[in-house]
């Protein structure tokens, strides 16, 4: 374990080193949450240039969202991987460190003498994880990937989206997020076992894992699902309904909710029809029972329907704009925005009742900024 950096927030990651090679998105946001729970993160950065998101918008002045977002409260070192000297402070730093990542393409390390074999066999205890779009095995392992090329290859493109529509790409980055969680939370179980090891997440095989439903009815039926909009793979009511103004989501998944929907609709007749007496035979009929869901619906606006269906137990909710959902008091209770340096960022969804959940948190570091102290800290001038 190394000190606690002058950045670090209090949580249970005290005293943690983080050494980052990572850049971009997925690294980076699996190391910003070490970061959010204490740990200490020095970010290893291109000199010159650094991480590609430091040039990626919105900007606030002259400063990315996009880089703080994932950064805030790190420190920052330029090393040239390609020069001895640099080579040997990275070596000094990950000598320290309890955790190492890194998002190259696999083999980039290796060449570098710091892949995981190299690296391990040095320090035993060291939670290596490496982050790509394919993992380390199999016969994609090579291909270059972004979010987008994995979102397509992964089945999330061909079901998001109206079924006589094209594939959509998600909204968020979700091959990138995705497989940042699975790395923090391989990261956190690998240092709990208290044993060194090499992490392999794939963008690819987290984006996989989250078609959840999709996968399942292939799994089930060897039929490819199409895309169904905004309905559920395998309950009924679950979807978006039109009210006299807007749209709503209404989530009736078991017979009881169903039948507080409907008795709060005044639909006693579809209550009784024996078509939707089950979720089988709801989901298998959803499009009829959606147009007579709606047909009562669309009869009063939807904060008359958030309302009462909400007295009456169910689960329901308006499709909230960007700054409706972040700028809710519910986001602002919640601390899930926090000041970073005067940089506005997305705050830590993890709340520790041991820990205070602070409210603000250390800017992203400038490119090199702790530069200097490292190099003296680690003992290369």
């Amino acid at each position: 374990m190394c000190g606690v950096s002058k950045h670090s927030v209090r949580g249970p990651l005290e005293g943690l080193l983080v050494v980052d090679f990572s850049r971009v998105l997925a690294g980076p946001f699996a190391t910003v949450m070490l970061a959010d729970l204490g740990a200490r993160v020095i970010k290893v950065e291109k000199p010159d240039i650094g991480d590609d998101s430091r040039a990626y918008g919105p900007f606030l002045g002259e400063r990315s969202m996009y880089f703080a977002r994932v950064n805030h409260g790190k420190e920052s070192i330029a090393l040239d991987l390609g020069l001895p000297a640099d080579l040997a402070v990275a070596r000094a730093l990950i000598a320290r460190a309890d955790v190492l990542v890194e998002n190259f393409r696999p083999g980039v390390m290796q060449r570098l003498g710091l892949g995981p074999d190299a690296v391990l066999a040095a320090h035993p205890s060291l939670v290596y994880c490496s982050i790509s779009g394919f993992g380390h095995t199999g016969p994609w392992s090579q291909r270059p990937a972004y979010d987008a090329v994995v979102q397509g290859m992964s089945g999330i493109m061909a079901i998001t989206g109206s079924a006589d529509g094209p594939p959509i790409k998600p909204g968020s980055p979700v091959a990138d997020l995705s497989a940042g969680l699975y790395a923090f939370g391989g990261i956190c179980a690998a240092l709990r076992s208290g044993r060194g090891t090499h992490l392999d997440v794939a963008m690819y095989d987290a984006t996989v894992s989250l078609l959840e439903g999709a996968a399942l009815a292939w799994l089930a039926t060897g039929v490819d699902p199409g895309r169904i909009g905004n309905a559920h793979f395998a309950i009924a009511p679950f979807d978006t309904f039109a009210c006299a103004d807007r749209d709503i989501t209404i989530c009736a998944a078991n017979d009881l909710l169903f039948g507080a929907l409907c008795t709060t609709l005044g639909l006693p007749a579809v209550l009784r029809d024996a078509r939707f007496a089950t979720n089988v035979g709801r989901h298998g009929d959803r499009e009829v029972l959606k147009g007579l869901l709606e047909g009562a619906l669309r009869t009063a606006p939807a904060a008359h329907w958030l309302t009462v269906l909400e007295a009456a137990g169910v689960p329901c909710g308006p499709i909230s704009g960007v700054a409706e959902a972040v700028g809710s008091e519910q986001s602002a209770v919640r601390q899930m925005v926090v000041d970073a340096g005067g940089v506005p960022v997305p705050g830590n969804p993890v709340k520790l009742s041991a820990w205070p959940d602070a409210g603000w948190r250390a800017a992203a570091p400038l490119l090199d900024e702790d530069g200097p102290s490292l190099r003296a800290e680690f003992g290369t001038p």
